[in-house]
């Protein structure tokens, strides 16, 4: 990319070489350069979009630095085509990471991707089944402007905020200056920069991930960037992103899972945290993924002291003493009155005061479909599957799973909820696998109550899983508990959106609570993802868990199951070993 030195340099050639430019010209074109480049540096586009328009009234329009500039504008407003051809006649070189090419893979992979607009964001997503999203998407991020600008005081200036959701890890990479391996090394679903939210769809990731919360954290950085004017150091962003993520669903600070705690409580005690230097330029340029979720939850924390001691207004003071020109260091000092190492001491106070899990958990990791392993087998009847258990460390516990999945395959479902009970016992809510497998046969024994409590239980330590609220949601609705099924479904659907089973319990539940506009949503989802017409949907809707036999294992399949006529619905979800995304 051209630096600020190389374009003076060049419209300097530019201005030397000009019959009709003077002196005072020269001089008055260089400064207005540099004020369209900090402009653009400080995450001000309707600035930058100023101080241009003055610079054009000053260089003749075929000038190489005037072209390049109206490109770099175009491309951070979102008219891709335009920004290639301005930075064509720039002459600026196509190679990977130059905006050139930036501009030009951009527009080649959300040419034909549709839209759709709320009051303050436009969102661009891939035709097909990722329509299911628009409708929380924009409500999430709706959301999260109102309470960000409670919080911080900012609303961003100009028009509505571009967010572009992309195909797979591939496609993120092209569209942004990370490369390939380093997406899949550190599972970075999603980034914030050229003045816009670049998002994952969850279609790319095996187990999905929480990607409403990741909206929310992408959005964090567009706010903390702008208000800044782009100064805040990585260690101090990633920790205001990752506290304030939750914003859009209520308090800060509620996305710090069991799982990462506990790898933090590791390297806690191995003296193997992450200095904060050592997070720049990217915590997702750190070499593994263990290492991208330690630094996260270390940022985390640092904030969470901030917050838990100072509220808000600490938070606002360090963002605005880095804008106005003060070093992290002396923004955190002056925002906290302590000196930055009796700050750092009292941070990690603060993490060795949290409380650990006593053992290490499976850390909740994202996993790309490209990279994952048996993963997206189609699992059918009730969901067998014994490559569930390799994540089980404990090796009697994994040959009790194995052998109630076994039972379970023969159809002994007392006997494999006895062995389920065996490996339960040993290893408690610490795999997904066991705990959904185990609550699965206690849901075709009727033990609702038990299969309850195991599945709140694995919840506690896996918040977030898809399958496990999925499963949990089953049983409320089975008990017309309707707004606690609605909760437990939408829990569900903030990871794993494309389930038809979510969607279509989700219509049946809005329309038990009068909620018809929430019905209909729910309605076109369903014909999204089940390709059925609307008459069949409303029906499979109306049937699903009827079946006091085996509707609550096999969810919408089981509903169909007792009416011979009945449209045919993909099955549930199957139970599944993963939970929420880690490092962003």
């Amino acid at each position: 990319m051209m630096t600020r030195v190389a374009s003076i340099l060049l419209l300097s050639l530019c201005l030397s070489t000009g019959a009709w430019a003077q002196d005072s010209g020269k001089a008055e074109a260089k400064t207005q350069l540099a004020k369209v480049e900090s402009a653009l540096d400080s995450w001000d586009i309707p600035a930058a979009r100023r101080e241009l328009q003055t610079l054009e009234g000053l260089l003749p329009e075929d000038v190489e630095p005037l072209k390049y500039f109206q490109g770099r504008v175009a491309f951070e407003e979102g008219r891709y085509t335009e920004a290639v051809e301005l930075l064509q006649a720039a002459n600026i070189e196509d190679k990977p990471g130059s905006y050139l090419r930036l501009a030009k893979e951009t527009r080649d992979i959300v040419k034909d991707h549709a839209r759709a607009e709320s009051e303050h964001f436009i969102f661009f997503y891939p035709k097909g089944k990722d329509e299911v999203l628009v409708p929380y998407a924009l409500e999430t991020l709706e959301s999260i402007h109102r309470a960000l600008y409670e919080d911080l005081g900012h609303k961003p200036p100009g028009g509505k905020i571009r967010v572009e959701v992309v195909n797979n890890a591939r496609e993120l990479s092209k569209v942004s200056t990370l490369t390939y391996q380093q997406i899949q090394t550190t599972g970075t679903i999603a980034i914030c920069k050229f003045n816009k939210l670049m998002v994952t769809s969850p279609k790319a990731v095996a187990r999905g991930y929480d990607w409403q919360d990741t909206l929310a954290h992408e959005y964090v950085h567009l706010v903390v960037s702008q208000m800044s004017r782009n100064t805040v150091p990585i260690w101090l962003h990633e920790g205001l992103a990752k506290f304030l993520e939750s914003r859009w669903r209520g308090k800060p600070g509620l996305a710090m899972t069991p799982s990462t705690l506990a790898l933090l409580g590791r390297r806690v005690k191995q003296d193997k945290l992450i200095p904060f230097e050592k997070m720049h330029p990217s915590i997702a340029m750190l070499p593994t993924a263990e290492d991208a979720a330690t630094a996260f939850a270390e940022v985390y924390f640092a904030i969470h002291y901030l917050h838990e001691t100072l509220g808000n207004k600490a938070l606002r003071e360090i963002i605005l003493g880095l804008r106005d020109g003060k070093q992290d260091r002396k923004s955190v000092e002056a925002a906290t009155g302590m000196s930055f190492a009796q700050f750092e001491k009292n941070w990690l106070a603060h993490i060795k005061q949290q409380q650990f899990p006593k053992e290490l958990l499976p850390r909740d990791e994202v996993v790309l479909k490209e990279n994952a392993k048996d993963k997206d087998e189609k699992k059918k009847g009730r969901e067998i599957s014994f490559g569930d258990f390799a994540e089980v460390t404990e090796v009697p516990a994994r040959k009790f799973a194995h052998l109630g999945e076994l039972m379970r395959e023969r159809n002994r479902i007392k006997a494999a909820a006895e062995e389920y009970a065996k490996a339960h016992k040993l290893v408690g809510d610490k795999y997904e696998s066991v705990s959904n497998k185990y609550a699965l046969t206690l849901l075709e024994l009727k033990r609702l109550d038990e299969a309850e409590q195991v599945l709140r239980g694995s919840l506690r330590v896996h918040p977030g899983s898809p399958s496990t609220s999925v499963h949990l949601g089953r049983i409320l609705l089975h008990r017309k508990d309707y707004p606690k099924a609605k909760q437990a479904y939408l829990d569900a659907l903030a990871a794993d959106p494309f389930d038809p089973e979510i969607h279509l319990a989700l219509m049946r539940i809005h329309g038990a609570l009068g909620e018809t506009a929430l019905v209909t949503r729910t309605k076109a989802a369903s014909v999204v993802l089940t390709g059925l017409n609307p008459e069949d949907v409303e029906q499979v809707s109306k049937e699903f868990l009827r079946d006091e036999d085996s509707g609550l294992v096999q969810g919408t399949g089981g509903a169909e199951a007792q009416q011979d006529t009945a449209p045919k619905a993909p099955a549930a979800a199957p139970a599944k070993d993963g939970g929420r995304q880690a490092p962003r």
